[in-house]
């Protein structure tokens, strides 16, 4: 889908308190994402929030040094957003992984867009400005700037150049296509350092966060030869580690790694209840279309879903499901 951007300029030219918003437990696209359009908008001389469902995780929490992102019902309540007339909705098109962000959007029923780069998308009553085609939320944000008539400020070019690194796998991915590195330079030219992001990210691990690691190894079984790799983290391990729940970004690329490796699958219970599953594919298998049979979506390669049901019976039910596609 390309974008209309003459009319994404109108409606963002129509409105004066703009919230800006994107998924629970989010990740560096999604935050990212969130303060390149921020910063693009008070260009404009709009007044801007980001609220969010939840609060950053503490690994993440480098890439809003001036704090912006605040969480809803915790920094900032429900009537302090009484005179938004416009909410974008950035790199998710699931009421489910709104949270509480989308129970104040329907009880306040404020006009609503989406900027989003995922397949799928649930009957949100928004305006989509989707590109399927691009590698992160934060690419489409990035050309934004020129079309919006922008500047590529220091305070963004560093959260921007997170989102599509850590989207694309660090430009490891078949989604980093030529188009993606000329985007990563245009940010880096405008003053981002890919370096320090990366030591943010990768080099700053925690005790709790290695001894989770090591817990998610232990477990990890494979089976069809090898083809399908899986594991699993029960909500004890966190307490059990010193580990957080933010913790488990990434760790399955560590399935995904094992040689022969086609499909992989990790199971992480919440402390709400219920089970978030994420699945890697580096085979035909599509992991937003086997994610879309449990609720959830993403991308070709990469997605996720959620379970309102114990691990013991969710586990089961989605690898019967994987075998089968892969038998």
């Amino acid at each position: 889908m390309n974008i209309d951007w003459q009319r994404f300029k109108h409606v963002v030219r129509q409105a004066k308190n703009i919230v800006l918003t994107s998924h629970i437990r989010p990740d560096c696209d999604a935050l990212g994402s969130e303060l390149g359009m921020a910063g693009l908008l008070e260009q404009l001389g709009k007044s801007v929030r980001i609220v969010n469902g939840q609060a950053t995780p503490p690994n993440l929490q480098f890439i809003d040094p001036a704090k912006k992102i605040m969480a809803i019902d915790v920094d900032v309540t429900r009537a302090e957003l009484a005179n938004c007339d416009l909410v974008i909705i950035l790199d998710t098109s699931a009421w489910i992984q709104l949270g509480p962000v989308g129970e104040w959007i329907k009880e306040s029923g404020v006009k609503r867009i989406v900027v989003d780069h995922h397949q799928g998308e649930d009957d949100l009553d928004a305006e989509l400005f989707k590109d399927r085609n691009a590698e992160a939320t934060g690419a489409i944000l990035t050309r934004a700037a020129s079309e919006l008539g922008c500047q590529l400020t220091p305070e963004i070019v560093n959260p921007l150049y997170a989102a599509i690194a850590t989207d694309t796998g660090w430009f490891r991915f078949p989604s980093a296509k030529a188009e993606c590195y000329r985007t990563a330079a245009t940010l880096i030219e405008a003053g981002a350092d890919p370096s320090w992001v990366y030591s943010q990210i990768h080099e700053q691990e925690t005790l709790g966060r290695v001894r989770l690691r090591g817990v998610v190894l232990g477990r990890v079984q494979t089976e069809l030869a090898g083809r399908l790799v899986h594991t699993w983290i029960k909500y004890d391990d966190f307490s059990q580690t010193g580990s957080l729940p933010s913790d488990t970004e990434d760790l399955i690329n560590l399935a995904l790694a094992i040689r022969g490796t086609e499909f992989a699958v990790i199971f992480v219970e919440q402390k709400s209840g219920g089970v978030k599953v994420s699945f890697r594919s580096r085979c035909a298998m599509n992991c937003n279309e086997i994610a879309g049979n449990f609720g959830g979506g993403g991308h070709k390669a990469a997605a996720g879903a959620f379970q309102d049901k114990p691990l013991a019976e969710v586990q089961p039910a989605v690898l019967d499901f994987v075998r089968a596609l892969m038998n």
